[in-house]
């Protein structure tokens, strides 16, 4: 089976594996004004494929979610490629400023066994302007990695 590399080696290096069942971390409680631009289910394409999810909640006073990465692989070298969508990682560490969320995901589980002794990873989400049908926009960058920006686009739940 043949990988998309460029592509991997910016979303393989942050992915991180499964931990559905963990509680989410406690985070500094945002301003509830503008704790709705950050709130709900966003998503980021790449080559018309879903690359990556995030979903952002506000329970009881602190924000929590998910992040899920796909993976980009193709069977054969003149075959399609196709997503293939990873295992859902908790994030925490979160912070929202009003503008940008930071947040934290573990990168122990994305490429076991070499990654089981790895740091967390530093994500940033920058809201920026709506796209052309008046969705929410974002870029979603790893800053443990430095990687481009994937454009996420909001929806709600």
């Amino acid at each position: 089976m043949k990988v998309r590399r460029p592509f991997l080696i910016g979303l393989l290096l942050s992915i991180a594996g499964v931990a559905l069942s963990q509680p989410a971390a406690k985070t500094e409680k945002p301003a509830t004004a503008s704790v709705a631009a950050i709130q709900g289910v966003w998503r980021a394409e790449a080559d018309g494929l879903p690359a990556v999810t995030l979903v952002v909640s506000d329970e009881g006073g602190s924000l929590n979610g998910a992040i899920m990465f796909y993976f980009h692989v193709r069977e054969a070298v003149d075959k399609p490629y196709r997503s293939t969508p990873g295992l859902p990682e908790p994030i925490f560490n979160l912070k929202f400023d009003g503008e940008s969320l930071t947040f934290q995901v573990s990168h122990r589980r994305a490429h076991p066994p070499r990654t089981l002794s790895d740091p967390p990873v530093t994500m940033h989400l920058k809201l920026i302007a709506a796209n052309a049908a008046g969705q929410a926009q974002g870029e979603l960058t790893n800053l443990s990695e430095r990687s481009p920006a994937a454009i996420m686009v909001k929806s709600d739940y």
